[in-house]
């Protein structure tokens, strides 16, 4: 989970144009700056990142197993289809 993390995080930094060291698992994506076209660009980013498909309602907490309302539960969806 720690590469994912690693990963995840440097994903989402360069996303929202700020140092790594500034992203945490607790921020939200709005919290980084991250507008919902951001949001697309990193969900691409990431499936071709960790080659895997991430749910098309993503976005939609309430109608995906892929949560996105944290950096942190970015990270655990993203464990999650690398390891199904």
């Amino acid at each position: 989970m720690d590469d994912t993390r690693t990963r995840v995080h440097a994903i989402l930094a360069e996303q929202a144009m700020i140092p790594v060291e500034e992203v945490s698992d607790d921020q939200s994506l709005q919290d980084l700056g991250i507008d919902s076209m951001g949001v697309v660009e990193v969900i691409f980013a990431i499936e071709e990142a960790f080659d895997i498909q991430v749910p098309f309602n993503a976005n939609q907490p309430d109608r995906s197993d892929f949560d996105i309302s944290t950096v942190g539960t970015v990270v655990e969806a993203v464990d999650r289809l690398r390891a199904g």
